[in-house]
């Protein structure tokens, strides 16, 4: 299948690669002409394990190509995937003007019958404002829409396209039902077939689910710190059970990235305009943001005023395996830090250059470890990176011996047994 992807952001340079690496001739079209340079070059713009070698593979080999014209990318394809991104505005409603621009750019190019593809995230009912959209710019051509959510987490985005839980395609017609099945005939799971709103809602529901498991979790830390009991032993025996499932039961110190915020103020929103009132997602939010407030409040607890102590921050992405720092807790927690009158010296294996761009010079960003750990009062884990969980903590530089841990890597016996004074999430 002859397949378009317009926007080369994390999904939609992902979707590329990913749909050619199954079989498909695939054109990726982005405007940034310094992006679509530097991938022919081979140089991949953001930080996803397996991505860079699937994408130089499949350009080599001549079925996956990049563009900057939007009008080639039109002529190419039968399929159209638009993956555009689609920021939170300041209510938390999803900004779709992007989406909105590609879509009247499809409608006055194309001559032809074409499918086009819902891919970036976006509100129930989207489906048929880009139907509205086509037939206000087009009269004459034919085309289907189609809602074809991704379900990708950064870290694991390649093998998540490649070896999916299910394939939502919300259709309209036989014949982009039986295009989209052809799109994905390499792929070896369900493929659920819905209409469009369903498939649109599919996603924010999800996502949604997914953070309230993580509040829930967060919430509990709170009430076993305040009994004595340890948030680990607790989330285990929950997760054994398979109506619950353990995935999503990790305490720390909540969850950010470039997905659970946003949908989950979306769908808020799209509720609201529903006529809906989800009180269960706002008080997901609010658990969320408290939890840095609380850990904030933890280091006090331990080392009494921050004015003047340095910490060595471990962890500056939102998840381990990314340089993404899109709505990452360390951000508002290093903020806080730094308005109390705190020294941060940060390391990150990947996400520096980013954190950099966002924090500026506000920060000193160490190239080891141990470099961060110099002369430092307590050590804080903000990401939960493997690197860090192999610390030798017998290496480390700190002026006093402790370790403030926002993700749970170490066991708390051990750390007291090797003279550090370990503080967790719910433990």
């Amino acid at each position: 299948m002859k397949i378009t992807v317009i926007g080369v952001g994390y999904v939609g340079l992902t979707t590329g690669v990913c749909l050619a690496e199954i079989g498909n001739d695939v054109l990726c079209v982005d405007k940034d002409k310094i992006k679509i340079v530097d991938l022919k070059q081979g140089k991949i713009p953001i930080y996803e394990p397996g991505l860079a070698d699937k994408t130089l593979k499949n350009y080599q080999n001549k079925k996956l190509n990049f563009s900057t014209s939007i009008k080639e990318g039109i002529d190419f394809a039968d399929v159209i995937f638009i993956a555009v991104g689609t920021p939170a505005k300041y209510t938390g409603e999803a900004d779709l003007t992007s989406v909105e621009t590609v879509v009247v750019d499809i409608a006055k190019k194309m001559t032809t019958y074409k499918i086009i593809v819902s891919k970036s995230t976006v509100p129930v009912e989207t489906g048929k404002k880009i139907q509205e959209t086509i037939r206000l710019y087009n009269r004459t051509t034919d085309f289907d829409i189609v809602s074809n959510p991704e379900f990708l987490r950064e870290g694991s985005a390649v093998s998540d396209f490649l070896n999916p839980y299910r394939i939502v395609l919300g259709v309209n017609s036989q014949k982009a039902k039986d295009a989209m099945l052809e799109v994905y005939q390499n792929i070896d799971a369900p493929k659920i077939i819905t209409d469009i709103e369903s498939a649109e809602l599919i996603k924010h529901a999800s996502n949604s689910f997914l953070a309230l498991k993580i509040s829930y979790a967060n919430a509990l830390s709170r009430i076993c710190e305040k009994v004595g009991a340890d948030i680990e032993f607790v989330t285990q025996g929950m997760g054994y059970d398979s109506r619950i499932g353990k995935d999503f039961l990790n305490a720390g110190v909540g969850f950010g990235g470039s997905c659970f915020p946003k949908d989950l103020a979306a769908f808020i929103d799209i509720s609201n305009n529903c006529g809906y009132n989800f009180q269960l997602l706002k008080e997901v939010q609010k658990i969320n943001d408290d939890q840095k407030q609380s850990f904030i409040d933890k280091i006090k607890e331990i080392v009494w005023n921050l004015k003047g102590k340095k910490f060595a921050v471990l962890g500056l992405s939102f998840k381990p395996n990314t340089d993404d720092m899109r709505e990452a807790p360390s951000l508002d927690i290093i903020d806080s830090l730094l308005k109390e009158g705190a020294i941060v010296t940060a390391f990150d294996p990947v996400a520096t250059k980013n954190a950099k761009a966002i924090l500026g010079d506000a920060i000193t960003y160490a190239e080891t470890i141990v470099d961060a750990t110099k002369g430092a009062d307590a050590v804080i884990i903000l990401t939960e990176w493997a690197d860090f969980k192999n610390i030798d903590v017998a290496n480390l530089k700190l002026k006093t011996p402790i370790i403030i841990d926002g993700r749970n890597i170490f066991d708390p016996l051990e750390m007291k047994k090797k003279g550090y004074i370990y503080k967790g999430i719910g433990r």
